[in-house]
């Protein structure tokens, strides 16, 4: 948890890797609404066995706020009960709507923030809040994240692809048009491990659920994982030298994918630039 009390000039600082999960999980989970005037309360709803999290959300915000629970029948049983924490500070939800989380419907439209931020943990928290850690019904561990917005689902794929080298092709489901990004088997087990570290606020039963995927370990008999070619300081020279996906391509035996990304991250800094010979 947070090492001091939170006070409103750290509030939601998400270099802090607490307040960076939390404004996922908000962003995913949460609802900001406006009232008459300047009126409006943030809500988050979670199933009652999660409320430890709401009460972490609550000793991090250094303003009133208030759990309730409350049961009600649902089309999945017949009845429900569900933890509500609430805030209506208004200097907190102008904070929270500046970082980027707007009133309204938000699917779509959420973003990851444009300050500095703990990718790791505010990834986490989104996966918390929309996504699914476990098994398969065939016992292989996964990891995944649903969501609308493209901005979302490419920041997961991006990320994941540092962490695990498993590369993902983004595409909207015909159904909902919704993306799932998933990851499986040794993937899933990276980065349910890095994302999931030790002490890490989380989601109790997932961060057990995250815990349990390293125990697996692949069949007998089964295919082996593709490993990946890590690119070395003098294919990244070459790359920048010619300045071009489909010659470096060519010239470093290596995908116009693969070359394309790797120049965008060494042009905008997400990659180190390589050292001078």
């Amino acid at each position: 948890m947070a090492d001091c009390e939170p006070n409103p000039h750290q509030f939601m600082d998400l270099r802090v890797p607490e307040y960076a999960y939390m404004f996922g999980f908000l962003q995913a989970d949460g609802h900001l609404a406006k009232g008459a005037g300047q009126k409006g309360k943030l809500t988050v709803e979670i199933n009652a066995r999660d409320v430890d999290l709401l009460r972490e959300f609550q000793k991090l915000t250094p303003y009133y706020s208030s759990i309730t629970e409350r049961t009600r029948s649902t089309n999945f049983s017949e009845t429900h009960t569900s933890a509500v924490w609430s805030l209506c500070s208004l200097e907190a939800r102008t904070r929270l709507n500046e970082l980027g989380l707007p009133y309204g419907r938000k699917s779509t439209t959420i973003a990851p923030p444009q300050v500095e931020h703990s990718a790791r943990d505010y990834l986490r928290g989104l996966i918390d809040a929309d996504g699914s850690v476990g098994f398969t019904g065939k016992g292989f561990p996964f990891v995944a994240l649903t969501t609308a917005s493209t901005a979302i689902a490419t920041q997961l794929c991006d990320y994941a692809k540092e962490v695990t080298g498993a590369e993902r092709v983004l595409t909207r489901n015909a159904r909902d048009s919704i993306y799932n990004a998933y990851y499986a088997m040794e993937p899933a087990q990276r980065l349910a491990a890095h994302l999931y570290y030790p002490g890490c606020l989380s989601l109790a039963r997932k961060r057990t659920a995250a815990d349990s995927l390293a125990a697996w370990t692949r069949p007998a008999g089964m295919r082996a994982e593709y490993t990946r070619r890590r690119w070395s300081e003098q294919e990244d020279r070459i790359l920048l030298e010619l300045n071009s996906p489909t010659a470096a391509a060519d010239e470093l035996g290596r995908t116009v994918q693969s070359c394309n990304l790797r120049l965008w991250r060494l042009r905008t800094g997400q990659t180190p630039l390589p050292s001078e010979q």
